[in-house]
Parts: C-alpha cells; structure tokens; sequence
C-alpha cells in the first residue's frame, strides 16, 4: 500500500499532544480517585483505563487510514446499526444501578449511548452535506435532522439515561444552529419549548425531578439527595489556590466523595490540585475546543466541515456540562468527563472521535485551492 507523503505531513502533532496530556493527567487522577476505595482499588481503576487507552488510540489511529469522505456513504447504515444495539438494550441489556445502559459481549461490557453521539454527527453532516443549501433551512428542511435526532434521544432516554440524551440533542443542535435557521423558526421553537416544558416535567421520573430540586436548595436533605453535589462543592472549594496535593484529597481519601472516579472525578482533582490545576486543566481543554473549530474552520469540503463541528461540540458540551454540574451550576445528570472520567466506551468514542479530526486535518491539502 502506497501513503501519500503530504498526509504524513500533516498529522497534527498538537492535537495529539494536548489530548494525550489531558488523558494522562486524567489516569494519574484516577489513582488517586480509587486509591482507599474497597471494592475498586485504585490500581484497578487506572491499569484498566490503561487498557481502554490502548484500544482507543488504535481505533483513533485507525480512523486516519482511510479518507474520511467514505464515511458520507455509510453515515446511515452506521446510524441504523447504532440503533439497533439501543435497542438491543432495551431488550437484553444489563441493569446497574436501576438502569438498563450496557451491553455484554463476552468479557466487554459497552454503552452503546456513546455510539450515538457519534452516529448522530455522521447522519446530520451527511444530512447537510446532501441538502446542498447553504441557506437556513426552513421548517421543511428541518423536519428530518430533527428525526434522527429523537430516535436516538427517545432510546437513551428510555433506559434511563437523560444525560446522555440531552448531550445527544444538544449536539444535534449546535450542529444544525451551525448549519443555519431562520430566526422565526427559533423564536417559534423557543416559545414552544417553554410552553412544553410542563408536559416534560410529567415524563420525568421521580429521580430526575429530585434533582431538579436538590439543584435549585441542596440543602434540604444534605444527608440525602443533596449529599453528592454538597460533598462535591466541599471538595473543589477546599482546594483553595494551590491544591491539597496528589493522594491528601480528604473527601476523595475518606471516601466522603461519591463517583469520585466517574462523575464527580473532577471534584477530586479541584482538591489535590487547586485553582492553579483546575485552571491549567481547563485551559487544555479550551485549547483543545479551539484547535477542533480551527480544524472545522479550515477544512474547504462540506461533509468534513460539518463532521469537525459536531464532534467539536461533542467535546465541548461533554466538558461543560461535567463541570457545571460537579461546582453546582447544573443538575447532577451523569455526564463523564471527556478523557478524564473513568470508563472505556467513553474514553474509545471520544478518541473516535480525535481520530476523525485527525483525518480532516490531514486531508485538508486535498480541498484547498
């Protein structure tokens, strides 16, 4: 097999250094997240993820092989097959903890909720790529994207995973906002939400509703359904400036933290590492978000200008939501954080993921003029 010189090139170095370093720091915090913990010990929290590292990078490899634009072509199949795994959920899925989100194959146990935030991307960007408009889409036009997009929101939801679901529509969201809508269209739609939003309220469960609640006053049952988001503020705040240092965290040590090495795994390095690592932790991923539009912003073909943006968004709204919701500025819903949170399916999808900007970067030579 004979490589193009010019896409050897223009492998993006950057990208790939600013992730793994995130990546990095990410398994040094999950020793420490599961270092006292009985029943996940700390060295196997952070070999395993070690693991899913490996796999991650060689499908992240792997997916700068073959030109990205193929990927127009099996968009939908790869979106219906997507589909039916959340079905196969709902039918023979593995409940944890009251929910039915993975899937066993053998020894692997997968979401397959983190396939569909990248089998969305695909299906909307060959979506537009096909629409050929570069007009803001009307209601016509706006119809199917939506479709797709509540197929696989109304299965992530079902499971339950109403993170997982809202990450899914505000993906599809940023994605078609990029593309363009006519201002009425949103005003229309955003009158409507507010008007709806009391027949959602009666689709929640009991659960979602409680945190909706524990939200907006915590402190009406600290010992309850309070208790995780207030040991969460406890641990960022007493991190004050310079941290605690690594392994002297006293929430994550004494195990007053709960999910400390999924969820709540950036609430454990606010308190070892301060407002300094926090702030420098953050500023990677700033840099990261930046260097994705950079990408989408340079790339001259449609399809990959559509497929950066979205996992762009993928990305972002993963990190802002997580930390959002850990300092107490959003519900608790269960969003990891990218590259950071223990668990494998999130950790392979996310570097997917890099592995699809990677290969728009080192294509780009092929569009421009």
């Amino acid at each position: 097999m004979i490589i193009d010189r010019r896409l050897l090139k223009n492998i993006d170095w950057l990208l790939i250094i600013l992730v793994l370093a995130i990546v990095s720091i990410g398994i040094m915090n999950l020793y420490s997240a599961g270092m006292n913990q009985v029943e996940l010990r700390g060295a196997h929290l952070y070999i395993k993820q070690l693991y899913w590292l490996g796999i991650g990078l060689l499908l992240m490899f792997f997916v700068t092989t073959f030109d990205f634009r193929y990927l127009e072509k099996l968009a939908y199949p790869l979106f219906w097959f997507t589909i039916l795994l959340l079905i196969a959920v709902m039918l023979a899925g593995k409940t944890v903890a009251g929910s039915k989100r993975w899937l066993a194959l053998g020894p692997v146990v997968f979401q397959p909720s983190e396939l569909a935030k990248v089998a969305i991307i695909l299906a909307l960007a060959a979506h537009f790529f096909r629409l050929e408009q570069f007009e803001p889409v009307s209601w016509r036009e706006l119809a199917f994207p939506c479709l797709l997009m509540l197929l696989p929101f109304a299965l992530v939801a079902k499971q339950p995973d109403l993170g997982s679901a809202l990450l899914i529509a505000a993906v599809a969201a940023t994605m078609i906002l990029f593309v363009g809508v006519r201002w009425h269209i949103l005003v229309t739609l955003g009158v409507g939400f507010l008007a709806a939003s009391p027949i959602f309220w009666h689709f929640l469960k009991d659960y979602q509703k409680q945190r909706i609640f524990t939200f907006l006053n915590p402190e009406q049952d600290p010992l309850g359904s309070g208790y995780h988001i207030i040991q969460s503020k406890i641990a960022v705040g007493s991190g004050l400036f310079w941290g605690k240092g690594f392994l002297q965290g006293t929430q994550s040590q004494l195990n007053f933290l709960p999910e400390q090495h999924t969820d709540f795994v950036f609430s454990v390095f606010a308190e070892e590492w301060g407002f300094v690592g926090s702030a420098g932790l953050i500023l990677l991923y700033t840099l990261v978000i930046l260097w994705c539009l950079h990408i989408a912003s340079s790339c001259r073909e449609r399809f990959g200008n559509l497929l950066a943006v979205g996992i762009a968004a993928m990305i972002f709204w993963q990190i802002f939501i997580n930390i959002s919701m850990v300092t107490g500025l959003m519900p608790v819903v269960g969003i990891p954080l990218p590259f950071f949170s223990y668990g494998g399916s999130s950790l392979v999808v996310n570097l997917i993921g890099i592995g699809l900007l990677l290969n728009i970067r080192m294509r780009q030579f092929l569009f421009s003029s």
